[in-house]
């Protein structure tokens, strides 16, 4: 790794800005502020990054210190050229900062369209440089590949390094110079590891200042969220490749109707339900008629107050809205309409306008049908309290191979109960909330159905409480039939330990394998076939009556049927018999549940069967 000290390391990263700017356009009001999604692995710090640039404290108060919502927040261009410092000139932008989008999760992401694209312009995938990938990196990396979102990685905690100086602040390159040679060395090893990672999945990268081309290769920049180190050539990165690359998809008609895409739903006080929304294109303005995605239908209302966040406040958690007249593109706002409590988060919004309102209704439920849920004739319910949290909790349930059969937005109402008592699996009778309440005649009708209700505020918790819940069910189901079926036993009739010959026979035996259960048939192979001598009507252990005895234990038995000294011997080995459908069960469905000796005798006994029929038991 080439490292720079004193005044080269500013020159060398303005001297990249000033390729990366190279253009002959002007200054001009008609570009919009660029859309920078952030993702990342859970406890990676995407949302500690933005805390840092914006100065707030939003993933201290995150539900299990995980972002479940979708949150937008405007960074002027005055701001990023004052964290920046010598590495950003105002003067050389057109742009008029950056709009970070947080999510919750990648597939939210994928939620979040815009005109069928991605509703982002650029993303920061940010990774732990000590963790490297994990399984929510490689699925965000497959996620903006889909989408063609061009990104940049944040190699995030460089200050953890054993060793590390910090320094407060400073661009990346001012900071590595000030640190020590086993430092830099173990750093650049772990850079390096996650640049291979990019390459596995095929991608071209490097540290951002040996990229040569952007369009071509990934930059990596290390950064702190701890320390804000490298946080200025982040942002230096991300304005000057939206300068440079994007300048198209930034021109906007500043006239035309809006269109954006709703965050979240919540009501406000004095406002009612007001929609959180980012606008992406185009001008919203107060009185105008939008169309936004509803629950059922598209919700057509009128645009009654415009409120926008403070710059670098989080509109998720901002208190003093300042209201607008209208509002262009990009930027984050939440609108106040009529009607709005059964909009969704994901959905579209568009302004009517001169447009006719029917074409409009028409294009916002072409939107909505993109990002309809899956869903199966048996299977769990789902309820959300987004629709973006709602298809992050399909995709998660898909992948834990657990089927929905219904899926929607809002509260548990007694319908969602009823339906999920339909179901046909037992395990599926189960309603899984996110985020929302149970209403009180829900609740009533909740005590009495057949229904296991499952409710939590992240997400990957909730999934992990049903599995958990099913594979208890799975256990005990097992556990009883694993009571029921006749479990395979081999024992030893001991000499001299014949204490009555008949009526019943009563002998001590040694169990050699399996377990051996009372009111059994038992018997033994003569060559290949299975001769029942009779059924075990006691066993005693120490002098106890017991139900079983377990490989190793001696123990004295009854049987009836038999005579000892004529039917069996002393020194004869014996069997439980296993009737084939028992045998099948064990093999197919509870080989895992019995113990190893167990297997041991089962397989055995199976294998002196088909030696006479192949297909006994199967």
């Amino acid at each position: 790794m080439k490292h720079l000290t004193d005044g080269r390391a500013e020159r060398y990263v303005t001297d990249l800005l000033g390729a990366i700017l190279m253009t002959d356009d002007t200054h001009t009001d008609t570009l919009r502020t660029p859309i920078v999604a952030v993702l990342g692995h859970v406890d990676h710090g995407k949302t500690s990054l933005l805390d840092e640039i914006r100065g707030s404290a939003v993933s201290e108060g995150e539900a299990g210190a995980i972002t479940q919502h979708i949150g937008a927040t405007d960074i002027p261009l005055s701001t990023i050229s004052t964290m920046a410092g010598e590495l950003v000139t105002p003067e050389d932008f057109d742009l008029p900062g950056l709009l970070f989008i947080d999510t919750p999760g990648h597939h939210s992401f994928s939620t979040l369209r815009a005109r069928g694209g991605a509703l982002a312009d650029i993303a920061v995938l940010v990774v732990d440089v000590n963790d490297g990938f994990q399984p929510q990196t490689e699925e965000a990396i497959d996620i903006l590949r889909r989408t063609g979102t061009p990104f940049v990685v944040a190699a995030n905690k460089v200050d953890t390094t054993p060793g590390w100086n910090p320094q407060d602040g400073t661009p990346i390159q001012e900071s590595l110079a000030a640190q020590s040679d086993r430092a830099r060395s173990m750093l650049d090893e772990n850079l390096y590891e996650i640049i291979g990672q990019l390459s596995d999945a095929g991608f071209s990268a490097d540290l951002y200042w040996r990229v040569q081309d952007f369009q071509k290769n990934i930059g990596v920049v290390p950064v702190s969220a701890m320390t804000a180190e490298g946080i200025p050539d982040l942002l230096t990165v991300l304005m000057g490749l939206s300068q440079r690359f994007m300048r198209e998809e930034m021109a906007i008609d500043v006239f035309g109707p809006g269109e954006g895409t709703v965050l979240e739903v919540k009501d406000e006080r004095g406002f009612g339900a007001t929609i959180d929304t980012v606008v992406y294109d185009g001008v919203v303005r107060n009185g105008d008629t939008i169309v936004v995605g509803g629950q059922d239908d598209p919700i057509v209302t009128e645009v009654r107050a415009l409120l926008r966040p403070r710059p670098l406040e989080e509109i998720r958690t901002e208190k003093r809205f300042e209201k607008a007249a209208e509002v262009s593109a990009a930027a984050g706002v939440k609108i106040a309409a009529p009607d709005l409590d059964a909009a969704m988060a994901g959905a579209p919004v568009r302004v009517v306008r001169d447009r006719p309102q029917e074409e409009v209704v028409a294009e916002v439920n072409a939107a909505l049908a993109e990002i309809e849920v899956d869903t199966a004739e048996d299977g769990v319910v789902v309820k959300a309290d987004t629709l973006g949290s709602l298809e992050a909790m399909a995709n998660a349930l898909e992948e834990a191979e657990v089927p929905i059969m219904r899926a929607e937005v809002g509260d548990i109402a007694p319908r969602d109960i009823a339906i999920a008592e339909t179901a046909n699996q037992d395990e599926h009778k189960a309603l899984l909330g996110f985020n929302v309440s149970i209403l009180p005649n829900a609740a009533n009708e909740l005590e009495s159905a057949d229904v296991t209700l499952f409710t939590n505020d992240v997400i990957y918790q909730l999934i992990d409480d049903y599995e958990t819940y099913v594979e208890q069910r799975k256990r005990a189901q097992q556990e009883t039939v694993l009571d029921k079926v006749v479990r395979p036993a081999r024992f030893r009739l001991l000499p001299d330990h014949t204490f009555r010959k008949n009526d019943p026979a009563v002998v001590g035996v040694e169990v050699l394998a399996g377990t051996l259960q009372n009111n059994r048939n038992v018997g033994a192979f003569e060559g290949n076939e299975f001769d029942r001598l009779g059924t075990l009507s006691g066993i005693q252990k120490q002098g106890d009556d017991v139900d079983e005895a377990r490989a190793g234990e001696r123990v004295s038995i009854a049987i009836d049927g038999p005579t000892v000294g004529r039917d069996i011997e002393e020194g004869d080995t014996l069997w439980s018999e296993v009737p084939e459908k028992h045998a099948k069960i064990l093999e197919q469905e509870l080989k895992s549940e019995i113990t190893g000796d167990e297997r041991e005798a089962l397989a055995a006994y199976l294998d002196t069967r088909r030696k006479r029929d192949p297909f006994w038991g199967k």
